[in-house]
């Protein structure tokens, strides 16, 4: 790899020692937290000068970008939403930098451009999404991005005449929004980024073309950074949802009427388990774990006095429950059984009336449900084919195509298979093996790795550019479902969760020791990746077991566990992770915390960090400190460096200039450490 005839840029090390729980810790990096000071930001940019010095000069770079190119620059389709007789959607042109908003009249109508992100921004990183149309079809609320921050502006658009309204929610975080049913005004939960109120949880009612100063307040839950508001609704009821994240996260649920302005009634308080409501022609729907740690969807039944009654409507199984979905008056349940998936439809009532078929190795996602509409959306993919779109009546059973990625991509040539293999305290783990038909047929191959082992998220099959590209130059692609996730139920994820981290990394770890005691592969091929929880994986796997790794991408990732929840909003990830402020929790986060786990002198696999300045979920701190922990560390000649951009954060809309540039990195690096054909 060229450029590494010089070493990577020098960091100053500024110790800071603390001692938590009678333990030392030192930090030798604290100083680079801070992103916005003269002396972080001259690091980052000579570290992204080494990071260009070791990319751009690597062999087949323009064939790479190339083929990355066919892959990313064709039509795309996202986002449909259907109301009354209109839908509403982004698409994307094959050679535009970023999706516009569209609406089709009717199913067979022509496409009409709504909004162009052009008109609402300074350039190629501005992105829009519709969120919501009105009861009355008049209206379109839609968030404008820049970047990848997760925080966005909200605009109201007039639909017939394309003019935008000056009702402006400037930027922030929208937890919540609900049209009122004249149409005439909206209710909305909205933390701005700056003001002088910031840590106030609060709803508010906006009457459309009067100033935001004016609006009422309709709901307070507190003040503070670990209280969350969220706003529910249906066509005569507006319901409030109060999050707080303590040491266990509790929630309290009131309901009002749109007409009142009353105080609510509380339907739900101090509850310590998982409540998701839905408000539907009266009624209300929730899931919920509560007596039901693999979900149960339930109607809440309200009495004069007292708690409501809690009855089954989808009773619980031995499956987790991993969406639910209403459209019209049929309920859509989808569930992971091992590592296949099942999706159910019931009537309201709970009687099950079908299954959705699926074909072997599909995944399918509900998107676009309405209790207002008798049809909805599904999102399909599968390891070899991209995602496609189609329309779906529960009540008739039919799936329609309305839109399907068409990438050059010859699907017939590639397949997988699902193999068993024992982790290190014995339990048997499935993972999945994909690639050509002739190298899973066997013999040591580059191979690539990767998992997610958190959230109770499962690992179902799925198509990524990132795979293609790799599997079609040969490699096997092993994706383990590993502990964390959920396709053996609650307990499968119970089983990594918080003090029990190192479950997960154990099957990660013990996932590559089979595929190179296999003979599959060997460590000098082996190569891992992972973003945001995955980028976790694979900064722990890195560092506690560097000799199975040739290479590693680590994107968005949290490194510094000892002190994640202090920064953004992570502290809302108390459940999943614990925090050093607990002593039991610390002696967990202690023991893997990557950055912490970093020894010096090792020789480390070649490592690539992603990260950005716009990122609020893991923040950039993490990549920041581990880059240079890791560079000072390292004993081998294996590169390590920063891929940096201030416009990258955790959402997925840079431009598609910017999304070819990135991709087209990470493939060069890997062909190059794993030694693939261009």
């Amino acid at each position: 790899m060229p450029g590494l005839a010089s070493a990577p840029p020098f960091s100053p090390v500024e110790p800071v020692t603390e001692v938590l729980h009678g333990v030392s810790v030192t930090d030798l990096y604290r100083w680079l937290e801070d992103q916005n000071s003269p002396r972080t930001r001259c690091w980052i940019e000579e570290q992204r000068s080494f990071a260009r010095a070791c990319l751009d000069h690597l062999p087949g770079r323009d064939r790479i970008r190339g083929r990355i190119r066919e892959f990313l620059a064709v039509e795309t389709y996202d986002s449909p939403q259907r109301a009354g007789n209109r839908y509403f959607f982004r698409k994307r042109l094959a050679d535009q930098e970023q999706p516009c908003i569209y609406m089709r009249d009717g199913t067979n109508g022509e496409d009409r451009l709504l909004v162009d992100p052009a008109e609402h921004g300074a350039g190629k990183y501005t992105a829009v999404k519709p969120l919501r149309v009105s009861p009355d079809g008049r209206l379109l609320l839609f968030e404008v991005k820049e970047g990848g921050e997760r925080t966005g502006t909200f605009k109201l658009l007039d639909i017939e005449s394309r003019r935008r309204l000056p009702d402006v929610l400037p930027r922030g975080y929208l937890r919540g929004f609900a049209f009122a049913p004249d149409g005439k005004s909206f209710c909305y939960v909205h933390e701005p980024v700056n003001g002088k109120e910031l840590n106030r949880r609060a709803a508010y009612r906006h009457d459309l073309g009067t100033e935001f100063k004016e609006d009422r307040e309709i709901f307070i839950a507190g003040e503070g950074e670990k209280i969350r508001l969220g706003l529910i609704s249906d066509a005569r009821r507006i319901g409030f949802l109060v999050y707080r994240f303590l040491e266990k996260t509790r929630t309290d649920f009131y309901l009002n009427s749109w007409e009142s302005d009353g105080t609510p009634d509380c339907i739900v308080r101090d509850a310590d388990y998982t409540f998701g409501p839905l408000l539907l022609r009266g009624t209300i729907l929730a899931v919920t774990d509560r007596n039901a740690p693999n979900l149960r969807i339930v109607e809440l039944r309200l009495r004069p006095q007292g708690e409501p009654e809690w009855v089954d409507v989808v009773p619980e199984s031995d499956s987790r429950i991993q969406q639910w979905a209403v459209a019209g008056d049929r309920l859509l349940v989808s569930y992971i059984r091992g590592t296949a998936q099942q999706v159910s439809v019931f009537d309201l009532d709970g009687n099950k009336t079908g299954e959705l078929p699926l074909r072997r190795g599909e995944t399918v996602r509900v998107t676009g449900a309405s209790p207002e509409n008798d049809e909805l959306f599904l999102e399909s993919e599968s390891f070899t084919e991209p995602v496609a779109i189609h329309r779906y009546s529960p009540r008739e059973g039919k799936r329609i195509p309305w839109a399907k990625k068409k990438i050059p991509f010859d699907s017939a040539r590639y397949e997988h298979i699902q193999v068993r293999y024992p982790s290190k305290d014995g339990t048997e783990i499935p993972m999945f093996l994909v690639g050509l038909r002739d190298v899973l047929a066997g013999g040591c191959r580059p191979a690539i790795l990767t998992s997610y082992g958190g959230y109770g998220v499962s690992m179902t099959p799925q198509f990524s550019v990132f795979v293609a590209f790799l599997i079609e130059r040969g490699c096997i692609f092993a994706l383990p479902n590993i502990r964390g996730g959920s396709e053996f139920g609650a307990e499968w994820h119970e089983a990594a969760k918080r003090r029990n981290r190192q479950t997960a990394y154990d099957d990660f770890l013990s996932a590559a020791e089979w595929l190179i005691r296999t003979g599959r592969t060997a460590a000098a091929k082996l190569a891992i990746f992972g973003g945001s929880n995955s980028g976790l994986l694979v900064g722990a796997a890195l560092t506690q077991r560097p000799e199975l790794f040739r290479a590693a991408v680590c994107m968005v990732p949290m490194l510094d566990m000892l002190r994640y929840h202090l920064f953004d909003n992570a502290n809302v990830w108390r459940e999943e992770f614990g925090t050093a402020e607990d002593p039991d929790d610390f002696e967990a986060l202690r023991r893997y915390s990557p950055y912490h786990q970093v020894r010096d002198g090792v020789a480390y696999p070649a490592t690539m960090f992603v990260s950005g300045d716009a990122d609020r979920n893991c923040n950039p701190l993490h990549a920041r400190k581990m880059t240079a922990r890791l560079q000072a560390a390292n004993a081998s000649q294996h590169p390590i460096f920063l891929d940096y951009s201030k416009f990258r954060g955790h959402s997925p809309v840079l431009p598609l200039s910017e999304r070819i540039e990135a991709l087209t990195d990470r493939m060069a690096f890997l062909c190059d450490q794993l030694q693939l054909p261009m």
